[in-house]
C-alpha cells in the first residue's frame, strides 16, 4: 500500500478510477458492496481490495483525495455509478469526486450519441476501446463471463461470488482503468476535431453531477400501498386475460391469434408487418378499442371488447412487474428506491429515468406515482415547462405568428385551431391541431395523427396542409436544417453545438432532433439555475420537461415558485415559462386532483397523509367515487 500511495503521488496526468461491486445496486446501503477500487494510467493499474476492510478503504480514500486536489480523475459512467458508489461506501463528498473529473461516457455521447442499434458505437467501454484504442486487446469482459459459466454462475451473481483473487477478475478490473485512461485523450481529440464546444462538455458534466445528487437521495416508497397495488394489478391481469381467452385467444402475446379472433368478430385488419403478417400491435388495438396511445377514450367508434381486454391485460402485467414488484425488490435499507437518471440517453440528448422507467408512464397516471412519497412533513412539488417544444420550435424556426401568440398569452393549440379551422373551431379541431403541432415536433405523420385523434384521414391531411400555410417558417427551417446536414456528413448541429446524426431514410426527423435537443438543454440549464439558487436539496427527479421536488409543507409554495423562476427565461425572444404545482405527500396526488372520478376512496383517507389531514376535502372528493364504484360493480 505504501508503494501504491507513492505511485499516486508521482502522477502528473489524470488517473482513471473504477469500482467493482457485488452488483449494480450500489446505493443499497450494504457497507461491503464495493469489492475493488481500481486506479490506473495508460500503462499500469492497481486494484485495491476494499472488500477486505478498513486499511484498504483508508488507502483508497487517501488516493482519491490526492487525485481530487491534484491531477484529476477519469471515469467511465463516473457520475452515474462509480462516484455515487464511492460517496456512499467510502464517505467522500460526491461534489468533491465530481469537481476534477472527466466522464468518458459523457464525452463519447457528445462525439456520437447513437446507440449500437442506430448505427453508432454506443457508450460502453469495450466497443469504444475496440474502435479508438485496439480491436485486438484482450476481451477480459468476455473472459470473465466464460469464467462465470465454468463456475455455474450467472452474470447477475457472478460479480458477487467469484473469488476476489481470481486472475481473470483481477485482469478485468485493472484492464478497465488502463482502457479508460487511453480512451480519454482519443475522445478529447475527436471533440476538438468536430468542433464540439468545451462549454457544452462542461455543461453536460454539471448536469450529470446535479442528477447524481437526485439519484443518491432517492425517493421514499409507500411499501404497504405498493404491495396492495401489486395484488390489484395481478388480479386485473388475470381478469382481463380470462376475457381474452373467452374469445379463443390462448396466448396473450400472440399477434396472430389476436388478429384471427378480431377478424372473426368482423374487424377489418389491413396493416401488415415487414414480414407480411397481419399487424395487431398496440396502435392497431388502440384504434379498435377507441383509445389513443395513452389509453384515453376517443369516442369515434364502439370499443371492441377483445382489443380493450388485450390492452388492459398487457398493461396490468407490465405495470405489476416493471413498477410495483420492481419497486419492492429495489428498496434500500431506508425504504427508498434510487431511480437511475441517464442524462444523455436519447440521440437528441434527452434524459431518461431507468429502473424504474417512470418517464414511460402515461402523463395522467396516478396509480403508480402514488407509490412515491415526499419526506415526512413535506409535500410534493411539480414544475413543468409550458408547451416547451412548441415554444422552442417558434424560437428556433422564427415562426412569426406563433411567437406573437405566445407573447400575447394565447393557448397555442387553440390559436392554431383558429388558424387551421377558422374562428368557429370545435374541441375536436383543437385536438387535431394539437396532434399536428406535436407531430411536427416528434416526427409523426398523418397516420400517427389519425390514430391519436380518430379523425378521418382526409380531414387530417387538409389540416396538415393548412398548418403549414399558417406557419410557413416551420417547413423552411426544416429544409434549411436538412441542407446543412447533407453538407455536414448527415449531421445536424443543435443550437448549443450538439452533434445530432441523421439517418438518410429519415431526414424528416431533423425538426424533431433540433427541437427536442434544445428543449432538453432548456431543462439542463434550468437544473443548473436551481443548483445555483440553492434548491438542489429539494429536487427528486427530472421527468421529460418536468421537475419533481419536495419541500416542508410551510415552505412548499415558496420553493415551487423559486423552482419556477429557474425554469423561466428567454430563448431567442420567446419566453420559456413554467407552471409550478404543489400537492399532497404522494407524487400521485398531483394527478388525483384532476381525476376525482377515478379515486379509490381508501387512498383519500387512510393511506394518503395529505387527505387524511383534510377530512372535509376527502369527503367531498369521495362522493363521485362512490357512484363510480357502484357502476363498476
Amino acid at each position: 500500500m505504501g508503494a501504491f500511495v507513492e505511485w499516486v503521488g508521482r502522477q502528473t496526468e489524470p488517473i482513471a478510477v473504477d469500482t467493482e461491486s457485488h452488483g449494480l445496486d450500489v446505493l443499497s446501503g450494504d457497507p461491503e458492496y464495493i469489492r475493488l477500487v481500481q486506479f490506473g494510467n495508460q500503462e499500469e493499474a492497481w486494484n485495491i481490495p476494499t472488500e477486505l476492510g478498513a486499511p484498504f478503504k483508508d488507502v483508497a480514500r487517501k488516493a482519491l483525495r490526492i487525485l481530487i486536489n491534484g491531477p484529476g480523475i477519469t471515469g467511465h459512467n463516473w457520475h452515474g455509478f462509480d462516484a455515487p458508489a464511492l460517496h456512499v461506501h467510502l464517505g467522500i463528498s460526491y461534489d468533491d469526486l465530481c469537481r476534477n473529473a472527466v466522464d468518458t461516457m459523457l464525452c463519447s455521447k457528445l462525439v456520437d450519441p447513437r446507440a449500437v442499434q442506430e448505427g453508432g458505437l454506443g457508450s460502453s467501454l469495450k466497443p469504444l476501446s475496440d474502435h479508438y484504442i485496439d480491436p485486438t486487446a484482450a476481451d477480459t469482459q468476455g473472459d470473465l463471463t466464460a469464467v462465470f459459466r465454468s463456475l455455474g454462475l450467472t452474470k447477475a451473481v457472478g460479480f458477487s461470488r467469484i473469488d476476489l483473487w481470481h486472475p481473470t477478475y483481477q485482469s478485468y478490473g485493472g484492464g478497465d482503468v488502463i482502457l479508460t485512461a487511453r480512451l480519454r485523450p482519443k475522445l478529447e481529440d475527436e471533440l476538438r476535431r468536430f468542433g464540439v464546444p468545451q462549454r457544452l462538455v462542461d455543461y453536460e458534466h454539471e448536469v450529470a453531477r446535479i442528477c447524481g445528487h437526485m439519484q443518491i437521495r432517492g425517493f421514499l416508497l409507500d411499501q404497504d400501498y405498493t404491495r396492495r397495488l401489486s395484488d390489484e394489478l395481478g388480479e386485473e391481469e388475470a381478469t382481463q386475460t380470462a376475457i381474452v381467452r373467452s374469445y379463443g385467444v390462448e396466448k396473450l402475446g400472440s399477434p396472430s391469434q389476436i388478429a384471427e379472433a378480431l377478424t372473426g368478430m368482423g374487424e377489418s385488419l389491413t396493416e401488415r408487418t415487414a414480414g407480411g403478417a397481419v399487424k395487431a400491435d398496440k396502435s392497431v388495438l388502440s384504434a379498435l378499442a377507441d383509445m389513443d396511445l395513452y389509453g384515453n377514450r376517443l369516442h369515434v367508434r364502439t370499443p371492441n371488447p377483445l382489443a380493450v381486454a388485450v390492452i388492459r391485460a398487457k398493461r396490468a402485467g407490465k405495470w405489476k412487474s416493471a413498477y410495483a414488484d420492481n419497486f419492492l425488490t429495489s428498496l434500500d435499507r431506508n425504504g427508498r428506491i434510487h431511480p437511475g437518471i441517464r442524462t444523455m440517453q436519447a440521440r437528441t440528448g434527452r434524459m431518461s429515468v431507468t429502473n424504474p422507467a417512470v418517464q414511460t408512464l402515461p402523463s395522467g397516471d396516478w396509480k403508480i406515482r402514488r407509490a412515491f412519497l415526499a419526506e415526512p412533513g413535506e409535500r410534493i412539488i411539480s414544475v413543468d415547462f409550458q408547451a416547451v417544444e412548441l415554444r422552442v420550435l417558434a424560437a428556433l424556426a422564427g415562426v412569426t405568428r406563433m411567437k406573437e401568440a405566445i407573447k400575447a398569452g394565447r393557448d397555442l393549440h387553440s390559436f392554431t385551431a383558429e388558424l387551421v379551422f377558422g374562428p368557429d373551431f370545435t374541441p375536436k379541431h383543437r385536438k387535431i391541431s394539437k396532434a399536428i403541432g406535436f407531430g411536427v415536433v416528434y416526427g409523426g405523420g398523418a397516420n400517427t395523427i389519425q390514430r391519436q385523434t380518430g379523425a378521418p384521414m382526409a380531414e387530417v391531411k387538409r389540416a396538415v396542409a393548412a398548418y403549414h400555410r399558417a406557419y410557413p417558417e416551420v417547413r423552411r427551417a426544416a429544409n434549411r436544417w436538412q441542407r446543412e446536414a447533407f453538407a455536414n456528413g448527415m449531421v445536424t448541429t443543435s443550437v448549443t453545438g450538439r452533434r445530432l446524426p441523421l439517418d438518410r431514410d429519415r431526414t424528416y426527423a431533423v425538426t424533431n432532433y433540433q427541437v427536442q435537443s434544445a428543449a432538453r438543454d432548456c431543462l439542463g440549464q434550468a437544473l443548473i439555475n436551481m443548483d445555483s439558487a440553492g434548491l438542489l436539496p429539494y429536487l427528486r427527479l427530472p421527468v421529460h420537461d418536468e421537475v419533481i421536488a419536495s419541500a416542508p409543507e410551510r415552505e412548499a409554495r415558496d420553493i415551487a415558485r423559486e423552482i419556477g423562476k429557474c425554469m423561466t427565461f428567454d430563448l431567442f425572444g420567446v419566453p420559456i415559462d413554467s407552471d409550478p404545482d404543489v400537492s399532497g405527500q404522494s407524487w400521485g396526488s398531483l394527478y388525483m386532483k384532476d381525476h376525482k372520478d377515478k379515486y379509490l376512496p381508501e387512498l383519500l383517507t387512510e393511506h394518503d397523509p395529505y387527505f387524511a389531514s383534510r377530512p372535509e376535502e376527502a369527503r367531498r372528493m369521495r362522493e363521485p367515487v362512490a357512484a363510480a364504484e357502484e357502476r363498476r360493480r
